[in-house]
């Protein structure tokens, strides 16, 4: 960066919440050009008037959200915009949810709106109003390596945040080259306790506000969400198949609506049982009594996408769902990932994500 920070413009996604504005008011402090913006997503009580609940909206752009990041804004004393993005993001990111569900897999829809919206869409509209950087509130780091008489070109790698309770590169995993240059990530380097006392020194009033983890455009339950769009699909659940003896043991609702490993809501006598496999062909939803029976040593990721390229195959940790552990395995040329040992609940949808230490090398879709 320039020695002038006042000569260099960064946008910071803004979106209610004390990360986001704390990551404004760090970059204001330091005397960069800084500018809010709030994205205005999709949301079911903005698409439909039979939508009578109130709080059938996107948490990240609620009213009150939009009224916080404005307030912090002022208070900081920085232009705020707000920019509506509904249309892009109902195709790129609901859109792409339902799409998944319907292939009965289990989708993270945040990996999907970090590249297309936050990282994607931000970044070309930033471009456009002259703007050098976009920033947010991911807990998250980005470190740049300076190009030697071996490469002229600069490389960008992505680490985890320094709180690793909050550690959100997670999410960050299909994210390139180019949008990382464009990137920044200002609380990366603080944990969650130290954004919230700079909220307060910084007089800011997101500095108390609730923390949110749940998909930004579900209020209540995913199940929920999904019967306002998917049809209900009757079919038999069958027990796991032990010595070639097969048993109905239940009815289901539509295999979109059940994710493997679920042991609750299955309405099943005699239980618990697991959810174990879906058997779209014949519209069987296969369940066992025993959890060993969750256990896998391999899968196959699609849609691959290395922050710098890699010699494969390459040894690493492995996160197959953003609250499970990193677990060692070996990553192969075709996306075939196998395990040291095995892993619970291996979920299509969901992302396998790489990492060295405290490195994201990369990630994929479950197959």
């Amino acid at each position: 960066m320039e020695k002038n920070n006042s000569k260099i413009k960064i946008i910071v996604a803004m979106s209610g919440g004390v990360d986001s504005s704390v990551a404004a008011a760090l970059l204001k402090r330091d005397g960069f050009d800084v500018v809010g913006i709030f994205m205005k997503f999709w949301s079911a009580q903005n698409a439909s008037r039979n939508v009578a609940d109130k709080k059938d909206t996107n948490r990240c752009c609620s009213v009150e959200s939009e009224h916080l990041a404005r307030l912090v804004a002022k208070e900081i004393g920085i232009p705020f915009y707000v920019v509506n993005v509904e249309r892009e993001f109902k195709k790129k990111v609901v859109d792409y949810f339902l799409k998944e569900y319907r292939k009965g897999n289990t989708p993270n829809p945040c990996v999907v709106c970090n590249k297309e919206i936050k990282f994607g869409l931000l970044i070309e509209k930033a471009l456009k109003l002259d703007a050098n950087y976009i920033a947010t509130g991911h807990y998250a780091r980005i470190i740049r390596e300076i190009p030697n008489h071996k490469s002229q070109i600069t490389k960008y790698k992505l680490l985890k945040g320094k709180d690793r309770n909050k550690d959100q590169s997670y999410f960050l995993w299909q994210l390139n080259q180019k949008q990382l240059s464009r990137v920044l990530f200002p609380v990366g380097n603080y944990t969650k306790p130290e954004v919230r006392k700079l909220a307060k020194k910084f007089n800011l009033p997101t500095a108390e506000t609730k923390e949110s983890q749940e998909v930004c455009f579900i209020q209540n339950t995913t199940n929920e969400f999904l019967k306002k769009y998917l049809k209900t699909k009757l079919g038999p659940i069958v027990g796991q198949a032990h010595y070639g003896v097969k048993k109905i043991v239940g009815q289901h609702q539509g295999l979109w609506f059940y994710t493997i490993g679920q042991r609750k809501g299955l309405n099943i006598n005699q239980g618990p049982y697991y959810a174990v496999d879906k058997d779209f062909k014949n519209n069987i939803l296969v369940v066992s009594k025993n959890k060993k029976d969750l256990l896998k040593k391999e899968l196959v990721a699609k849609n691959v996408n290395w922050i710098l390229l890699q010699k494969l195959p390459v040894s690493c940790d492995v996160k197959i769902r953003y609250k499970s552990n990193l677990a060692k395995a070996k990553v192969f040329e075709n996306g075939k990932i196998i395990f040291q040992k095995h892993q619970e609940a291996i979920t299509p949808g969901q992302s396998a994500v790489f990492y060295k230490g405290v490195e994201l090398l990369g990630g994929g879709v479950i197959e």
